[in-house]
């Protein structure tokens, strides 16, 4: 498993401070000469002892980056996701139309977005929810997801606003070839064969040459969403690429799109709730993702994110309303529930960072609760 401790802490070695310099002794008084007293000579100055050099500054140990903190209130994340979700229902349309893209709305949308995960995770949480609203399209509503996903990895892996921007709209696009193609596909997903099979893996290919025609104003967009099917080991599609040669942010991508497709499935495969999914990711990560980009989404989603139902040590049922970024397991927790599940009369609220006797044990299943 991922941890966060697997962060490799920098160790600073103190400089031992230098001997001091021995003093010279004093020098013997002069004998008497025969005849008058020669004047004294003048005393030789003393030599300063050798300044030491000061030690090295220490080097700060290295840490994950901490997401971008910028001043101004955040804005209004659910209205925000379902502007972007609207807008993308227009793209759809332009996969079977020639008119012009929309490229000035979508990149002030994507801004904002940004802008909105740089003052806080709001806006990752809406998008994490897992539950679509009733008659969305799919593509749409999980295309943006997508695209919030891999800008709050992006966030975590110290990108700068127009990183994250590139990111955004290549996120936002990555499936539009899969509008060209059945709709019935995406249900079968699981069991595709043959034909079906080879038209979905190249789906990355038709969505690229797709964009292409769109003319964005940076290409660097098109290879993203080429490459966004690639994994580590050669496993991926279209082409196979492997590790180095698999673009960067195709990587925060295909993480992202992996995510999202665990939580919230196209075909009627069980969907994972978010710390399954993670554990999931976490469990491939030498053959799929690298594991900085594995540890940025564990940094932001935990094992136990908010919302889930865990069990404690104690037996108490509680809440998990808020993660300790340096302590993913170890989450703020209210507790409603006492050890023989009855319903607290006022939930409690502790945190297990500060309680080292407590811990979680594992989720609450459904039908248990």
């Amino acid at each position: 498993m991922v941890r966060m401790s697997d962060l490799v802490r920098g160790v600073v070695r103190e400089v031992p401070p230098r001997p001091a310099e021995r003093a010279p002794d004093p020098a013997a008084e002069p004998a008497p000469a025969a005849g008058p007293a020669a004047p004294p000579a003048p005393p030789r100055p003393r030599p300063e002892p050798a300044a030491a050099p000061p030690p090295p500054a220490p080097a700060p140990p290295p840490r994950a980056v901490e997401p971008v903190i910028s001043t101004g209130p955040s804005e209004d994340s659910e209205p925000l996701l379902g502007q972007l979700q609207d807008l993308l229902l227009e793209v759809r349309d332009l996969v079977r139309t020639p008119r012009d893209f929309p490229w000035p709305r979508l990149e002030a949308l994507v801004d904002r977005a940004v802008t909105s995960l740089e003052r806080s995770p709001d806006l990752f949480w809406v998008a994490n929810n897992p539950a679509a609203p009733p008659g969305v399209d799919y593509l749409a509503f999980h295309q943006a997801r997508v695209a919030v996903m891999a800008m709050r990895i992006g966030v975590n892996t110290g990108y700068d606003h127009r990183r994250l921007h590139t990111l955004g709209l290549a996120g936002c696009l990555i499936d539009v070839g899969l509008w060209q193609m059945p709709e019935t596909l995406l249900r079968r997903i699981d069991s595709l064969t043959g034909e079906e099979l080879a038209a979905y893996r190249g789906h990355p290919r038709v969505s690229a040459d797709i964009v292409r025609r769109w003319a964005p104003s940076n290409e660097h967009i098109i290879q993203i969403v080429l490459e966004h099917h690639e994994r580590e080991q050669g496993q991926g599609f279209p082409q196979g690429l492997t590790t180095a040669a698999i673009n960067a942010d195709a990587k925060v991508l295909g993480l992202a799109d992996t995510y999202t497709s665990l939580t919230l499935p196209p075909s009627a495969r069980p969907r994972l709730r978010p710390h399954e999914a993670v554990r999931d990711i976490v469990k491939s990560r030498h053959e799929s993702f690298p594991s900085p980009l594995i540890k940025a989404l564990l940094s932001e989603i935990s094992v136990f994110p908010p919302g889930t139902v865990v069990r404690l040590n104690t037996e108490e049922i509680g809440r998990v309303v808020a993660v300790n970024r340096n302590h993913p397991l170890r989450p703020r927790i209210e507790v409603v529930a006492d050890s023989r599940g009855n319903r607290l009369p006022t939930p409690k609220m502790i945190d297990l960072s500060e309680s080292p006797f407590l811990y979680v044990t594992g989720p609450v299943s459904e039908g248990s609760r």
